[in-house]
């Protein structure tokens, strides 16, 4: 065997114990990041005309650089969102990009889109949708997000020929994500934002809203974005009297669950979702509170071919064989991505190794630590809750601080590995407040982990 053969299988070999190490380590060392200039000063130019090889590049990744990350499945990372990938779900992601599949037509990634698709059936029955509704995989709530809207805007504008050449609007709440703001910049879409005190938009409320709008501005109006559990509060809108509304004054219904929408699979908070099957959209981020590693979102239709008249891309070169096996689901058709991973496939596996009964649980336990962290807060003098518990968000004071002890207490815990928690604002009176902020997704959290953190705030 060559040398460069022989060189090659050391390499992996090295990389897959890594691996294996890695994925075996349900508390990894909780890294943070340090400055440009820092890392550059530990490692040095690493892109050179003869490379510096392998072994020392992986011994740089491993030694610091890795270091200068936080890891997203560290059970006491409480932070924004966090993740916490199955093992299996990780595993089978060395196995989708060691397969080199291209998923964006069935020509090329059928068994992988297969795979896919099988997942996305499950998600599909999670929200009640009617049958034929079905959805893709996307890179992440910002791009499914966007792909909805896109084919909001394109179906409002095939049935009002008219409005063509009209800037389009759509109405959200300030409980939304920061994305749909984002998502609209790019659409070149206005967005009307309607307030809301507790960052839950009712029916009433989106019904007053429309009802304000001048008659240029209602003949704008295409979609209304609603939120399956807020980013901040766990929060979920009033979907069903939302899908009334939608339907008296025919706007186009997206209902963001990108982080929520896990929790369609718990039997304690399914509830909570009610309305969410009268949709025409929906995002769900897998690799948020499903077990997915990133980058893995979903966007789901009720009628998946409005999404196909807005996104189906033509070119020459883009051209299918017309043999039997080369027909079926293209992912590219739905969606804005054309080139695109199959990143459903380590759901898939993960889905396929443990069943939807362990998924289940895995999602109610995020829920139940959320309950318990709310009993520890009450139990403590100096801790107290903001609002009940929601979904598996907990937002919590203590009493006398100030923001800046938020801060600082923030760093020190990053800082000495114990924790990643991050402060938050909420809404006091006419203003806000900085308040502390848990967020559980991960199902090996503990409640000595609980106990370690507000231990700290003493």
């Amino acid at each position: 065997m060559h040398k460069i053969d022989m060189d090659l299988v050391e390499m992996t070999l090295d990389v897959m114990k890594y691996t294996i190490d890695r994925i075996s380590n349900v508390t990894p060392e909780l890294g943070s990041p340090k400055k440009e200039e820092e890392l550059f000063e530990l490692v040095g130019e690493t892109i050179t005309p003869k490379g510096i090889g392998g072994e020392v590049a992986f011994k740089m990744f491993k030694d610091i650089l890795v270091k200068a990350t936080v890891p997203i499945d560290h059970p006491r990372h409480l932070a924004f969102v966090p993740a916490a990938p199955s093992r299996a779900a990780i595993m089978f992601d060395l196995v989708t990009a060691a397969s080199s599949i291209h998923g964006a037509y069935w020509m090329e990634g059928a068994g992988g889109i297969f795979c896919e698709n099988q997942a996305m059936k499950w998600l599909v029955s999670l929200t009640g949708l009617p049958k034929g509704s079905f959805g893709v995989f996307t890179s992440g709530g910002t791009a499914a997000n966007l792909s909805a809207l896109v084919t909001a805007r394109e179906t409002w504008r095939s049935k009002n020929p008219e409005n063509k050449n009209l800037k389009s609007l759509l109405l959200t709440s300030n409980g939304a994500h920061s994305s749909v703001k984002a998502m609209a910049k790019v659409m070149d879409a206005d967005v009307e934002i309607i307030d809301c005190p507790d960052e839950n938009l009712q029916g009433h409320a989106l019904q007053s809203a429309i009802t304000k709008l001048k008659g240029e501005d209602r003949k704008r109006l295409f979609a209304v974005v609603a939120t399956g559990g807020t980013t901040n509060a766990g929060i979920i809108d009033e979907l069903d009297t939302i899908a009334d509304v939608c339907q008296k004054e025919d706007l186009w219904l997206h209902v963001d669950c990108a982080y929520g929408g896990g929790a369609l699979a718990a039997p304690s908070v399914r509830h909570l979702f009610n309305g969410i099957e009268r949709a025409d959209s929906i995002t769900i981020d897998p690799h948020k509170w499903l077990f997915s590693p990133y980058d893995c979102g979903a966007v789901i239709y009720k009628n998946i071919e409005l999404a196909k008249e807005a996104h189906s891309q033509k070119g020459s070169y883009l051209e299918i064989f017309k043999d039997e096996g080369a027909q079926g689901f293209n992912p590219a058709d739905y969606q804005i991505q054309l080139t695109r991973r199959v990143r459903g496939m380590p759901l898939w596996f993960s889905l396929a190794m443990h069943g939807t009964d362990k998924y289940r649980e895995s999602i109610e336990r995020g829920i139940t630590l959320a309950k318990i962290a709310g009993e520890k807060i009450e139990s403590r003098e100096n801790l107290e809750l903001v609002r009940p518990p929601s979904l598996s968000v907990v937002l919590f004071r203590r009493k006398g601080w100030s923001p800046s002890e938020y801060r600082d207490w923030t760093y020190k815990n990053h800082k000495e590995g114990l924790a990643l928690v991050t402060p938050t604002k909420w809404r006091k009176g006419d203003d806000y407040e900085t308040i502390s902020r848990f967020c559980f997704i991960n199902p090996e959290t503990t409640e000595e982990d609980i106990d370690i953190i507000l231990d700290s705030m003493e």
